[in-house]
């Protein structure tokens, strides 16, 4: 059997072409791809306004200025995450305060975040950093209604759930990252999520004035539009009016992110059904498999099961072939936010988490044979 991993890219013959062709063109970066691409995201997503930057850290970064985080600024964030989501905030100078997850759901504990709003006066919070950690969506809307007591921002990293959506409390479908109940929300083209580019991330909102900030960001804080100029000295003229950065996509990505778009129900149809094939396998096992409760739609970039003897799974695995992985060692842990003050103890839903966690091989391109050595092979190790 060939080595299967956690997760892989697929990339077909049309979005190799999708790329020739750019690369055929007159423009590399910087082109019209990239506002295509955009503009087909944003209908993806359903909402108004979408920002190709360079990567998913790119876009939570941006976000952070857009929003005014400085070293006054105080967000609460998952400890079950990519280091990214706090990390963030912490290149704005802001201060990150990790709140527990829920034991079933791995997510924010929407109770653990209110508890922690009612320890400080109003205002002490600014914002709070919300994670659809592994495809499964949060519930945005009670959040949405929390922040509003609170006076708090919301920016959605639904780096995971492209096509994971909630039903909200009108019977209304609610897409991740549509930015109905978050001000902002970031997504991820990294190989292993659901539409690839190589790098690359975008940012989606409503928000108009978040918008505009954002593309002025994204090029150096650089623009050369004539109804934002301050003076305007002819054609070549433009202005540097805030400090950015260069966080662009190039068109060469854009097209092959054009490209994998076309295919993303699909394959999270296919994702859908190797997760189903999973719960069903190990149904009546000591394996704890993911919660999916009614009205939510798992995206399910990752398939996370939590086992007892997690490290001597692994590495049964890994002697046959069988490349799982970890999400994630908790941020919290990490030497530079113990430097910060948290320590082991203080986060222990997520803690325990993290002692039995362990993420299947998951991707469309994964074939049934593939899925069925990987579960004889768990069975083996727990007979």
């Amino acid at each position: 059997m060939k080595p299967i991993y956690y997760g892989r890219q697929e990339i077909t013959e049309e979005d190799i072409q999708s790329v020739v062709e750019v690369l055929k063109s007159d423009f590399l970066t910087q082109g019209p791809k990239i506002k295509v691409f955009e503009e087909k995201f944003a209908n993806y997503i359903g909402c108004n306004y979408a920002v190709a930057v360079a990567n998913g850290t790119a876009a939570l970064h941006l976000t952070c200025i857009a929003l005014g985080v400085n070293k006054d600024t105080r967000v609460i964030t998952t400890p079950i995450t990519f280091a990214a989501s706090a990390n963030c905030v912490r290149y704005c100078g802001g201060q990150v305060y990790f709140a527990d997850i829920d034991k079933d759901s791995y997510l924010l504990d929407i109770n653990k975040v209110e508890k922690l709003l009612k320890q400080h006066p109003k205002g002490f919070f600014h914002g709070i950093v919300v994670v659809d950690f592994a495809g499964y969506p949060v519930n945005l809307e009670a959040f949405k209604k929390l922040a509003d007591e609170y006076g708090l921002w919301i920016i959605e990293d639904a780096c995971h759930s492209p096509g994971g959506y909630r039903v909200d409390n009108k019977g209304k479908k609610q897409s991740c990252g549509n930015g109905n109940y978050a001000d902002v929300a970031v997504f991820s083209f990294h190989p292993v999520k659901h539409i690839a580019t190589g790098e690359g991330g975008m940012i989606t909102t409503n928000n108009k004035i978040l918008y505009e900030k954002l593309l002025l960001l994204r090029t150096h804080g650089i623009t050369k539009e004539p109804h934002l100029l301050k003076e305007n000295h002819g054609g070549w003229y433009y202005e540097m009016q805030e400090l950015g950065y260069n966080y662009r996509l190039t068109d060469i990505q854009s097209a092959l992110g054009i490209s994998q778009l076309k295919k993303a129900d699909e394959r999270l149809k296919k994702r859908q059904e190797i997760a189903k094939r999973y719960d069903k396998a190990f149904k009546n096992m000591k394996i704890k498999i993911p919660q999916v409760i009614k009205n939510f739609s798992h995206a399910y970039h990752l398939y996370v099961i939590q086992v007892k003897d997690r490290l001597g799974l692994y590495n049964y695995l890994k002697q046959h072939t069988i490349f799982a992985q970890v999400h994630y060692i908790p941020v919290h842990l990490f030497p530079y936010y113990k430097q910060l003050g948290w320590k082991k103890g203080d986060l222990p839903v997520a803690e325990q988490f993290y002692e039995k966690c362990l993420s299947l091989p998951m991707y469309p391109s994964l074939k049934y044979e593939e899925q069925q050595y990987v579960i004889k092979t768990i069975k083996n190790f727990n007979k």
